[in-house]
């Protein structure tokens, strides 16, 4: 079952990745391609984003194992597509 959502989470991921994240995709997946979400998520009280769960947990098992809200989920979303979807500095 894990490969299975494992596999389901990659597609979406890459179909998801032009427009930002969502909260169904691998929080691994997140964090490699956009590293600057770590801090993102660490501040959302995520502390285990180099845990060996993030290769099979996505954003919102995450975030709802550490207690937070579906509206805290939505904000945290929010916030690290704000920060992936800012122009690169030159």
């Amino acid at each position: 079952m894990v490969k299975k959502q494992k596999k389901e989470n990659a597609v979406e991921y890459k179909n998801a990745s032009k427009e930002g994240i969502t909260k169904d995709m691998l929080i691994i997946d997140i964090t490699s391609k956009h590293p600057e979400t770590a801090e993102i998520m660490f501040r959302h009280g995520l502390h285990c984003v180099g845990c060996a769960m993030t290769a099979y947990e996505t954003l919102e098992q995450g975030c709802k194992a550490h207690g937070m809200s579906d509206k805290e989920v939505d904000e945290l979303v929010n916030e690290i597509n704000k920060v992936i979807k800012k122009p690169d500095k030159q």
